[in-house]
Parts: C-alpha cells; sequence; structure tokens
C-alpha cells in the first residue's frame, strides 16, 4: 500500500497507539517490534479492543483488510509522521541538548498557548518513536508543533530532524550527558549541533543564548538568527531578577515571577521568552503563560513534607546537572541542608572520574550533609564528616527509617533509574 494510502486511512482514525494494554476506539495502531517484544504478535488483539487498523510487518492470520502489511513497522511510523508534517504543513519549533530540555519545552508550550493552538511532546517522547507519535497527535488545527529531540548518540538528532523539519531550533547547553554514547565532550557539541546543520541547510531559524560561547561558536557566521542575553546587544534581553527560592525575571518593563527554582533555569525561562517574543507574543501574554507553568514529574520541584522543603530534581542527572544543582543549593537560606545524591548513568568509561568530581565538590561544600547512594558513588567512598555512603537504595531506606529529619532543606537528584522519589515516603 502506498503511502498516501496509508495517510487517508489513518487521518480517519481517533488517535495513534503502539501498545495494546492502551487501546482507544478507531486507533490506529502500529506493531513496533524490538530485542525482547514483537507487537505482531498481539495485533488481532488491538482490533479486538477497538482499533480500526493495524500495521504490521509479519503476517497474521487470519488476514483482513483492516492489516496493513509493510516491510518495516518503524519505518513507515516515521515516513507516516515525516508525510503527515508535509501535508499539515505547520510551523516545528525544535530543541535538543544535554540539560533542560523537557522544562524548556513545556515553558515554549505555555509560552506560545498564549496566541496559537500548539502540540508539544508529551513528557520527554522525545526519539525515533516519540517524536513520530508527536508528529501524528497533530492536526489540521494545530498552529505550532514543540518538539524535544533526545540523542545518546551520533546522527540521532540528524534523523530526528529529517522527521519533524523544524522552521526554528534551540539548542539548550552542550553538557556532559550520555558520554557512553557519544564518546567525548566534543562528540556531544557535534551531534546535538546536527540541529544547526539542519537550520542552516534548509534556511531555518535559529534561537540563540548569546550569553554561552559554545552556543555562539557553532552558530558561526549564520545569519538567520533570534539571540537573546541578560547584558549584551542582542534581538532582546531577559535579565535575573531573582532566585530565591523562585526565579524572577525582566522582559522589558514586565517582572514574570516563576514557580521554578535555580539559577540554572534562568536560561530554560529566557529562551521560552525568546522564543514567544519572535513569535510576536506581547510581555503580558508571555508573562500568563509562563507564570502559569509549575514544574512536575520529578522535576525541579518544591515539596513541603511536615517541617522539610524538599526540591525534588529526580528525573535525570548527568555530571553537569548535578553540579549546577549543589551550586545552586549551596545558596539554600538554610542552616540544616541535606542533599541526596544519586548514581549518574550512561558515562562509559569517564563514570568512576565524574563521580569522583561530585564527591570532591561535596567535600568542599559548607554546611550540608551528603547522603550518596549508589554502586557508583559507593566506589568513591570516603570518610569524611557529613559524608554518607550507601551501595544501594535500600541500604537508604533503612537509613531513613530510624533517622529523624526535620527544619532541613532537602536536594533530592539522580538518574531516572535511582528513581529517588521513593524517599519522599521515608521522610
Amino acid at each position: 500500500m502506498e503511502l498516501n494510502q496509508i495517510h487517508k486511512l489513518f487521518l480517519a482514525c481517533s488517535s495513534v497507539s503502539t501498545d495494546t494494554r492502551n487501546i482507544s476506539q478507531n486507533a490506529f495502531f502500529f506493531a513496533l517490534k524490538g530485542p525482547n517484544f514483537n507487537a505482531n504478535a498481539f495485533a488481532a488483539q488491538a482490533l479486538e479492543s477497538g482499533a480500526s487498523y493495524a500495521v504490521i510487518d509479519e503476517v497474521v492470520q487470519p488476514m483482513s483488510d483492516s492489516f496493513i502489511l509493510v516491510d518495516n513497522v518503524l519505518k513507515t511510523l516515521q515516513d507516516l509522521a515525516r508525510f503527515h508534517r508535509d501535508y499539515l504543513g505547520l510551523t516545528v519549533v525544535a530543541l535538543t541538548g544535554s540539560n533542560g530540555k523537557t522544562t524548556t519545552k513545556e515553558l515554549i508550550n505555555a509560552a506560545l498557548q498564549q496566541h496559537f493552538k500548539t502540540i508539544a511532546t508529551i513528557g520527554n517522547l522525545n526519539n525515533h518513536i516519540g517524536v513520530p507519535l508527536t508528529l501524528l497527535s497533530m492536526n489540521s488545527d494545530t498552529e505550532v508543533g514543540v518538539i524535544e529531540m533526545g540523542a545518546n548518540h551520533a546522527t540521532e538528532i540528524a534523523l530526528l530532524c529529517s522527521l519533524a523539519k523544524p522552521n526554528v531550533g534551540y539548542i539548550t547547553n552542550f553538557g556532559k550527558a550520555h558520554l557512553e554514547g557519544f564518546g567525548s565532550e566534543q562528540g556531544i557539541i557535534v551531534a546535538k549541533s546536527e540541529l544547526y546543520d539542519y537550520l542552516k541547510a534548509n534556511k531555518g531559524l535559529i534561537i540563540m543564548n548569546s550569553d554561552d560561547t559554545k552556543q555562539e561558536k557553532q552558530v558561526g557566521c549564520y545569519s538567520n538568527t533570534f539571540s537573546f542575553s541578560e547584558y549584551k546587544q542582542t534581538s532582546i534581553n531577559i535579565r535575573l531578577l531573582d532566585s530565591q527560592p523562585f526565579l524572577n525575571v525582566s522582559l522589558v518593563d514586565t517582572v514574570i515571577k516563576t514557580h521554578l527554582v535555580g539559577v540554572y533555569n534562568f536560561h530554560n525561562i529566557a529562551a521560552a521568552l525568546a522564543i514567544g517574543s519572535y513569535f510576536k507574543l506581547t510581555p503580558q501574554q508571555l508573562k500568563s503563560g509562563i507564570e502559569a507553568y509549575v514544574p512536575a514529574n520529578n522535576r525541579s520541584q518544591i515539596i513541603q513534607q511536615n517541617s522539610n522543603q524538599i526540591l525534588l530534581d529526580a528525573y535525570n542527572a548527568n555530571p553537569s546537572s548535578m553540579g549546577v544543582a549543589l551550586e545552586n543549593f549551596k545558596g539554600t537560606q538554610n542552616s540544616n541542608k541535606l542533599a541526596i545524591l544519586g548514581d549518574m548513568f550512561e558515562l562509559g568509561a569517564t563514570s568512576a572520574k565524574e563521580h569522583l568530581e561530585i564527591v570532591n565538590q561535596a567535600i568542599l561544600t559548607k554546611g550540608c550533609v551528603f547522603y550518596f547512594i549508589g554502586s557508583h558513588f559507593f566506589e568513591q567512598k570516603t570518610n569524611r564528616p557529613k559524608l554518607l555512603f550507601f551501595e544501594t537504595y535500600f541500604d537508604l531506606q533503612k537509613h531513613l527509617e530510624k533517622t529523624s529529619v526535620s527544619n532541613t532543606s532537602i536536594l533530592i537528584k539522580g538518574s531516572r533509574g535511582m528513581a529517588l522519589e521513593r524517599i519522599l515516603e521515608f521522610i
């Protein structure tokens, strides 16, 4: 079946699904497969659960007109997403980077929603499957798509750009994330800059943080940019006014009071304001959008629990984000401070070095107790005052069950696999 024919069938459906556990009526089902699963075996079940069509790449018995047999389901999902993006002809804003992607994406969406009908990446569905699914969730009413792009190896951003075909792009930063896949910090810069490469080749707009010298270097002499800075002469100036406890910023003469903590979130806010300004939103519209955004999903959440104030930032962690989180936490106005830090994953051969650097940063941090959790941090165990090491989460849990923590500012941060939000039950 030709792609345009598949697209017509897709348009007649109400949703897209890749999981038979979440099938809605009149869904369009893609039977994806991987090393440990093969959804072709559940394609008939998808139809029985309400799907109108199931895209398969293995013959299912008995066959019917509701099965769409293709050579490769994943490739068809991606090709259909690209075709649908072209069919809609809407504006797409894409972003990638080492840290802050999801928060920045949410802020951009919150800002643009004040004027446009937008669809943004749900959660962090930002890979070779998530991006196509996001594109296919857009319809003729959508005016702007906001696409988050994640990667853990080279050429992945280039692939996602070929699907989403962004008109506007922004890179949050170049940090030490997924070093195992990229090989080095320079490898990260080259891979993330595949977004810039696409925009340059297609005369797209680059949103640039002019206070980041790495960004300026990668953008080079490309002229189709919209830049922002605190003090430089750029397209727009956004200034940080205050960061305790929440960030307040100014745009033109408008003060915007956010629900975000940590100076590291300033450029995430500034990028959203810059993009909104480029799209001609007024400062008051941007103020309404940004002030309405409240962090969730274990990202920079402020939680008041009993007598403790908790900064839960346990969605993910890498050496760059861990370092800035600790630096920010040092400024907390409380004499009782506890940092609970979990292992950082996907660092490859640099893992021991990077975990040791965080431990050394903790040693130099005055007035704070540190709990380190996980085998990587445990390998760097040192007998220092106010530094406790737990090889497993359950070792920490046993400690917390017999330890009283009160009137304390607590930072919880670690990689997703550590699931440190579980700690909330014991504090």
